[in-house]
């Protein structure tokens, strides 16, 4: 049975493919989805699934109800674009100016609406039923997944699974890891309240740029003499603005950046470690303060029992040299907060091509990937149902 839904996937290539193109043409930004969903919903319904819309803002769930009882898998896909300006010279390049799907995510969402009409048709040899999740705003915090949870996307699920197309891996692979696989994404924000002056008399001021300068130093000893070198963190700083005239010592600054972690704890103490630094230094030198700190997504943790799963089915299915164990990355996704809720794991399906120029990284402007790896996507997330939810028989089984 599984060999026929794979075969059924692979038909399905071209329209895959046109779903993919016309979203990539028409993107839409986090929290401002309005054609995307609408295409999304629409077309579910067309294949008599249940429906639901506007869950957790702009997100769309489909239920597919098998012909028995049994374990209720859900499968993500996620539908934002970015704010950034497609240069890619394709057919199929972005019509809005400033936006494009420089993530995959609308490969995403072709490959989930293909597995939706494969399931659909098969849905009398389903032994449980299938959620599938179309997420809108991974990329914007606070992202979709939180509100869609509270919404009750996950409400009586067993297992939850989602994959995401990745430039940086060969078409036909997929990456895994057991664990942490991602990491949480915190944001600050310093500022720093001197006292400005002429360039001159340094004297009679209290310079922000000097200690914003003392701070950027010091915030990088957190990582390299404070946490334990055998925890992984990162503390960078991504923008540093203050004054406008180089004869003038400006009386203000702010500093913003980003913390990545994956424990728990470390990610506690390197807020309470910058902090502590913001404070000293600032008071030392006489200046005020504010601190912005925001927790964003946590890290994404992939649960044993699943990957376990996982392994079992790709190899049978795709060929154990297909896997690969990749090791965690400082890259963020609200998936974690599905996999807070219930079992399950994030893996990513190699889609990097050169021979065709699928080679830049995500969130580049010249982002594109193989389309053929959605197929290769699709077969996953199709073997992963077979293996909880479908009717098995010895005649199913081949």
């Amino acid at each position: 049975m599984i060999k026929e839904w794979h075969e059924q996937a692979e038909g399905m290539f071209q329209q895959m493919v046109e779903w993919r193109r016309h979203l990539h043409k028409n993107p839409e930004l986090s929290f401002q989805e309005v054609e995307t969903p609408k295409m999304i919903a629409g077309i579910l319904e067309s294949y008599g699934i249940e429906v639901q819309t506007g869950v957790g803002g702009n997100g769309v769930v489909g239920k597919i109800s098998g012909g028995k009882p049994g374990k209720t898998i859900a499968l993500r896909a996620d539908f934002d674009a970015l704010p950034i300006q497609d240069e890619k010279e394709v057919e199929y390049k972005s019509e809005v100016p400033g936006v494009m799907h420089a993530c995959g995510h609308d490969g995403h969402t072709a490959t989930l609406l293909a597995v939706a009409k494969v399931l659909s048709e098969n849905k009398h040899l389903l032994a449980g039923n299938v959620v599938l999740i179309h997420q809108h705003a991974e990329e914007v915090f606070p992202g979709g997944a939180k509100s869609m949870i509270d919404d009750g996307c996950l409400d009586g699920v067993d297992v939850v699974f989602g994959t995401h197309l990745s430039s940086r891996a060969p078409l036909g692979t997929f990456c895994y890891r057991s664990g942490y696989t991602m990491a949480s994404a915190d944001s600050f924000e310093i500022k720093i309240i001197g006292k400005g002056g002429h360039g001159s008399s340094p004297h009679e001021t209290i310079d922000s740029i000097a200690i914003g300068a003392q701070l950027v130093n010091q915030l990088q000893h957190i990582v390299s003499r404070r946490v334990d070198p055998q925890k992984s963190a990162v503390v960078s700083v991504g923008s540093f603005h203050a004054g406008n005239a180089n004869n003038v010592i400006a009386d203000s600054a702010v500093i913003t950046g980003t913390v990545r972690t994956f424990d728990q704890e470390i990610r506690a103490f390197v807020e309470e470690e910058l902090r502590n630094i913001v404070d000293g230094v600032c008071k030392t030198f006489q200046a005020e303060y504010e601190v912005i700190y925001k927790n964003g997504y946590p890290a994404v943790y992939n649960h044993e029992a699943e990957v376990e799963v996982f392994k079992e089915v790709i190899s049978s299915s795709a060929g154990e040299e297909t896997l690969v164990e990749t090791p965690p990355i400082m890259g963020a996704e609200d998936f974690a907060y599905y996999l807070l809720k219930k079992p399950g794991m994030f893996y990513h399906t190699g889609a990097r091509n050169e021979d065709i120029g699928a080679i830049y990284p995500h969130h580049h402007p010249k982002f594109d990937f193989d389309e053929r790896a959605m197929v290769h996507a699709a077969k996953s997330l199709l073997s992963l149902v077979y293996h909880y939810s479908a009717v098995k028989t010895a005649e199913s089984v081949v």
